[in-house]
């Protein structure tokens, strides 16, 4: 409104604005731009929407569809963005805006772009991003001073041969469309430096792509590249994470939720343990949550498959120094089996606590050695199930877990370069001739967070790099290992005394102090040496003489991980009872975040874990597990199998401990609190009767008996008048319940009982004093008088317009059955 304004008056200073900004969810936005080609000097325009959110809290469009024709009469406008709006194709005037450096068009609809668009001859920036876009029109090849384009999050099943003529890109984002393939023209995009082709359908790229002269980084994860060409894999800059790389071509299969249709399904309950599997192949959904499919011709004949899921012990959980379990231990029969066509297994699991620099993987005992499996993870929203998903050639034990991302490559007698995708600044160079065969190199990088130092003194240390391979532990050459200096330290500053490198044993927790017996080439952030086999290199900067016995200490602690186990009950249907293991630092926050819809911690206080300790529950009659997850606070809930219409269920639900992990160093057991017994919690349940018409608005959740205050003849409140009056107290119920005779400490308890639940404290309050009442006289004029001196009047007219209600239907029911005589005082009244 302003700017129109401003424009009537023909104020001169408008001619010096360059920079305009205008909200495209207000409704006078096209009469605003029909007036903006009388700004002769603009040169950056801001059309965008987004200012105003739904419900939901996403963003809304804005309302611009097209714009006027009379924009391409600003000459010297170089920079529009048309973001978050609703164009569904490109306006008519914005070719002929031939000045034009930068146009941003994200969050749009539109489905194409017009072949005019080449007559933008001076841009160099342009975004389509989050569009509908289907196909590129040729044309584009005429932008040859285009250096940035943003195409990602469309809908794109290809792109044009024309891309190539894009000389001056350097930066091209293709991500989340629906590519198969790549032109062979990308490879004259010369002054490319970065290309990001993420979460496509692609099944191969072209070598060409590794020798383009200024590329830093090529992003092809998530896509379905089962084998890349040499000169991709081994390139440096080159993501691959999240592709099935070596893995055949699969039968096609469907996801857990939507099983193929030419199989039969079955649906196992939680008494079956084993099902028949046919050449017609099945899909089998286990109690237990897990999904299998059996493709046609994965078996010759029938086979009966049983299945069963263990607790984590050490025998069938092989968990290395940093890794962490997310599932339980799921064992298939008969083992070994083998199939003709390989089997898709989904196992739910858990979210790891840490994401950065760490992969889930499916690991399963393969004769007598584990391993990982190829693992692609998945999501469903409703309800709320994270999957891990894999083939398996035969059945054995499976379990999900965390573990720190896993770099690795063959390396052949022409040597090789090996990068840290968790960390890029570690890195492994295989000269030529350092091995007579090819051999598979397998690198992990663990941070070291600095609480896990513990140290007096100053101290700092590098990444923990963790080397392994197949075949003869000696190189023929030696392989040079680059690790970033400790954080704070640089070439340059540093004191050559104070800084060691530590070799470890995979085996066992020792390490050896190796500075002395290498060369040690140091620049400004990173330290180089040579090594002839692989283990563990840990950089140190510390001021102490001798560092192994820090180093297992510290080491010790990495492996580590305190948990505490909490036992919640739902407010409103204490039947539900929630179980979560988290770590230390976040039960408080946890907590917090449940109050309003839990109760706990239960019985008294968190009990402290160590991670990989075995924990299980014992039942009291009535009393049993449900196999789904809470899906708004995650971990697992317990109900009740005993008809609660027909009698309460009173018990307890104890919860004992297994065995300590022997890989628990012995002083962090000394100091764990309580005595070392199996006990670990008791959790009291006491789930009353359900009364008539539960479950039904607005008295879901009550479980006190019906009651009724005052009686016919004066009036009277029945329990859905007392929720209609408790509905409208709020805050002022505090004043109210004192002034009804409850104590203070009464009050006190009931607000803590239901913190963070306004409705739950009055109503509470409000039905624990009616059942006191019930049967005495003068209980309404106590309640009246109650909401007067707390200043309810409002209220009060509402009860007595209840009460007068009720007497009136009272007196027309004594008339209508001729119960009523002359002397009745009613009678007269009436």
């Amino acid at each position: 409104g302003l700017l129109l304004r401003l424009l009537r008056e023909g104020s001169p200073r408008l001619q010096q604005v360059r920079f305009l900004r205008l909200n495209c969810n207000e409704e006078q936005i096209g009469a605003a731009l029909a007036a903006l080609p009388s700004l002769r000097r603009l040169r950056s325009l801001v059309l965008k929407g987004g200012h105003l959110r739904d419900d939901w809290g996403s963003c809304l469009r804005g309302s611009l569809t097209t714009l006027p024709s009379c924009l391409s009469d600003l000459a010297r406008l170089a920079h529009l963005d048309l973001s978050f709006n609703s164009l569904r194709a490109l306006p008519a005037c914005i070719p002929h805006m031939s000045g034009l450096d930068a146009l941003l068009l994200s969050h749009n609809l539109l489905e194409s772009l017009p072949e005019a668009l080449g007559a933008l001859r001076a841009l160099t920036f342009l975004s389509v991003s989050s569009n509908c876009l289907r196909a590129l029109p040729a044309g584009m090849a005429g932008l040859s001073a285009l250096r940035q384009l943003d195409l990602s999050e469309n809908q794109l099943d290809a792109v044009p041969e024309e891309i190539g003529a894009l000389s001056s890109l350097t930066q091209l984002n293709l991500a989340s469309n629906r590519l198969r393939s790549l032109p062979d023209s990308l490879a004259s995009l010369q002054s490319l430096q970065l290309l990001l082709l993420h979460s496509n359908l692609l099944v191969s790229v072209p070598p060409s792509l590794a020798r383009l002269p200024l590329l830093t980084r090529l992003d092809l994860r998530d896509n379905r590249l089962r084998a890349v060409p040499r000169e991709i894999q081994e390139a440096p800059f080159v993501r691959l994470q999240g592709n099935p790389l070596g893995v055949p071509e699969p039968v096609p299969a469907a996801s857990p939720g939507d099983p193929a249709p030419e199989v039969p399904r079955v649906l196992l309950a939680s008494d079956v343990d084993s099902f028949r599997v046919t050449s017609r192949g099945c899909s089998v959904a286990l109690a237990c949550g897990v999904r299998l499919l059996f493709p046609p011709g994965a078996t010759a004949a029938p086979t009966t498959v049983s299945y069963r899921q263990l607790p984590p012990e050490p025998r069938l959980v092989r968990l290395g120094p940093h890794d962490a379990l997310l599932s339980a231990v799921l064992e298939l029969r008969p083992h070994g089996t083998p199939f003709r066509q390989e089997v898709h297994l989904w196992l739910p699991f858990v979210s790891p606590r840490a994401r950065r620099g760490r992969q889930v993987v499916v690991r399963t005992l393969s004769g007598h050695t584990w391993k990982d499996l190829d693992t692609r993870l998945e999501r469903e929203e409703k309800p709320k199930r994270l999957w891990a998903s894999c083939q398996v050639p035969h059945f054995s034990w499976f379990l999900v877990v965390s573990r720190p991302v896993e770099d690795s490559c063959l390396v052949p007698q022409q040597g090789a370069l090996l990068c840290s995708s968790a960390n890029p600044e570690v890195k492994v160079i295989f000269p030529s001739g350092v091995t007579a065969e090819p051999r598979h190199v397998r690198m992990q990088v663990v941070r070291v967070p600095g609480w896990a130092l513990g140290t007096d003194g100053p101290a700092a240390a590098s990444p923990l790099l963790c080397l392994s391979q197949d075949g003869p532990q000696r190189f023929l050459r030696p392989v040079t290992i680059q690790l970033p200096l400790p954080p704070g330290i640089t070439g340059l500053s540093l004191d050559r005394s104070h800084l060691h490198l530590l070799h470890g044993d995979p085996r066992a927790p020792a390490w050896d102090d190796i500075t002395a017996q290498v060369a040690l080439e140091l620049t400004h952030l990173y330290a180089r040496f040579q090594v002839t086999h692989f283990s563990w290199y840990w950089l140190w900067y510390t001021t102490k003489s001798c560092v192994e016995g820090l180093a297992r200490k510290v080491y010790e602690r990495l492996r580590l991980y305190r948990v505490n186990f909490i036992a919640l009950q739902r407010r409103r249907d204490p039947e539900q009872v929630l179980l979560q293991c988290l770590p230390g630092k976040k039960v408080e926050p946890t907590l917090r975040r449940l109050h309003p819809r839990y109760r706990g911690p239960e019985p008294s206080d968190t009990v402290e874990l160590f991670e990989g300790e075995q924990f299980f529950a014992a039942f009291e009659r009535g009393i049993d597990v449900d196999a789904g997850t809470d899906p708004e606070a995650g971990g697992r809930s317990w109900t009740s199998t005993v008809d609660r219409k027909v009698q309460a269920v009173k018990g307890q639900v104890s919860f004992y401990r297994g065995a300590v992990p022997e890989a628990v160093p012995e002083e962090a057991v000394r100091r764990r609190k309580g005595p070392d017994a199996l006990w670990l919690a008791t959790l009291p349940i006491k789930l009353p009767r359900l009364p008539p018409g539960e479950g039904q608005a607005p008295l879901e959740g009550l479980t006190l008996a019906s009651l009724n205050l005052g009686d016919a003849e004066s009036g009277f409140l029945t329990q859905s008048n007392l929720v209609t009056v408790a509905s409208r107290l709020g805050p002022d119920w505090q004043s109210v319940a004192l002034h009804l005779g409850l104590s203070y400490p009464e009050v006190q308890r009931i607000q803590y009982a239901y913190r963070d639940d306004l409705d739950g404290q009055v109503r509470h309050m409000l039905f624990s004093w009616a059942e006191r009442q019930a049967g005495r006289p003068g209980s309404v004029r106590q309640l009246l008088e109650a909401l007067e001196q707390s200043e309810r009047h409002d209220v009060v007219e509402e009860v007595r317009a209840i009460l007068e209600l009720g007497r009136t239907k009272y007196r027309e029911s004594i008339h209508r059955v001729g119960l009523a005589s002359e002397e009745d005082p009613l009678s007269a009244t009436a």
